[in-house]
């Protein structure tokens, strides 16, 4: 099967060929024709599949069949296609996919998300866009300051449904809602199908086309995992070993708090390898530096809480690491899944303490597999070393480490 057959226009066709692809992932290859009938759409789907251009592709070609323009002001472009996404960085994301697969379509798409101005996002909304990609917080402020209509949607997207909820946005999904017309298209898009899930489905679509690719919640095959037994307090050297011993050039490392990742970035930074922290209490501009620089390939590693790394999309990315283990075992699907995109492979590693053992097991009970473990040679759990000797072991990894060509 290739794009040609799902029935997109020669300029999506285009869009599509241009950035290399020719065949769908088969997430794209159900959801895009399901979307083009014009029907409610529940997808589940492992992370890294290719669902954002499942729902990009044909909402940019059932909004450009007819143009629409809000009533009393010919010259204003009414916002027809919502998608609401729980991260800033998912927004950054999903707007840049739209705007990349619709670059030979007259649609104008602009993104409202915090931490942005407030006052630039206004006056784009006062000039008229057709697709809005937003995060709901801001959006609500949006609204509330008469800067967007809703009133005028015909395609509204619940993009990672499951992180919505899990973030406690219910009440704002709702509201917003409550600001568009009944008759409309509703996708909503989900990396797992929990009770809640299936509620919020039954209460937004309207006799969905369900599709749903892979088991839930399980992680994408093609990622190798594995765990390393290590004390806490030894985290931070193996990893810089691991980084340093191994030559690895672009590392994800997962921490449970955002303390924690300014820690670990700084500890990383002391031993000679270069890594910058996303979290929430980073301003957006920081934020976005950060991952732009990764993502260029220019950082080493990059240190993320689960809520900031949400949206990262980095094609081939070949390591994650989970510095800490989530204590929710669905993160760690959306974790792994960063890596092993679009069929690459990749490699998923966890430093797990003794402590931790509770939550490996509740992740292998939910992957339903149990992950290879490997002990590393001067590692091994409840091993003491000397602090000359701790001192000396990082001293050489950083030495190493800024040998390293760039």
């Amino acid at each position: 099967m290739s794009f040609s057959t799902l029935g997109l226009s020669d300029a999506l066709l285009r869009a599509v060929a241009d950035e290399g692809y020719s065949i769908p992932t088969p997430i794209q290859a159900r959801a895009i024709p399901a979307v083009l009938a014009g029907s409610d759409v529940l997808a589940g789907a492992q992370t890294g599949t290719g669902k954002t251009a499942g729902f990009v592709l044909p909402m940019l070609q059932r909004l450009t069949a007819e143009a629409c323009f809000v009533s009393g002001a010919p010259r204003r472009r009414a916002v027809r296609g919502l998608i609401l996404v729980p991260t800033r960085e998912l927004a950054a994301q999903v707007e840049s996919a739209v705007k990349t697969y619709g670059r030979h379509l007259p649609l104008v798409s602009a993104v409202v998300i915090g931490g942005a101005s407030f006052h630039r996002q206004s006056s784009l909304l006062r000039r008229g866009v057709d697709i809005l990609v937003a995060t709901p917080g801001r959006l609500l402020d949006q609204h509330t300051q008469r800067n967007v209509d809703l009133s005028h949607v015909e395609m509204f997207v619940l993009d990672e449904a499951d992180r919505m909820l899990d973030m406690g946005f219910i009440r704002d999904i709702r509201r917003v809602i409550a600001l568009l017309p009944a008759k409309r298209q509703n996708l909503l898009f989900s990396a797992t199908f929990s009770a809640d899930i299936k509620a919020l489905s039954r209460s937004l679509l309207d006799r969905p086309v369900t599709i749903e690719i892979g088991e839930a919640n399980a992680p994408i095959e093609v990622i190798d995992q594995v765990v390393h037994p290590v004390d806490q307090e030894r985290k931070r050297a193996l990893l810089s070993s691991l980084i340093g011993g191994n030559g690895w050039r672009q590392v994800l490392v997962f921490t449970r708090t955002k303390h924690g990742a300014d820690r670990l970035t700084r500890d990383l930074n002391a031993d000679g390898i270069e890594a910058l922290a996303i979290h929430g209490d980073k301003n957006q501009s920081a934020r976005t530096h950060a991952l732009s620089e990764f993502k260029g390939g220019d950082l080493r590693v990059l240190v993320a809480t689960d809520i900031a790394a949400r949206g990262i999309d980095i094609d081939a990315l070949p390591h994650v690491v989970n510095y800490d283990l989530p204590n929710v075992p669905q993160d760690y699907v959306h974790r792994i899944g960063r890596t092993g995109r679009a069929g690459a492979t990749g490699q998923a590693i966890s430093l797990v303490s003794t402590d931790e053992r509770g939550y490996l097991r509740d992740i292998e009970r939910l992957i339903r597999k149990s992950i290879r473990s490997q002990t590393i040679e001067g590692f091994e759990p409840g091993r003491r070393t000397s602090s000359h000797q701790a001192t000396r072991h990082r001293s050489g990894e950083a030495s190493r480490a800024r040998r390293m060509p760039r």
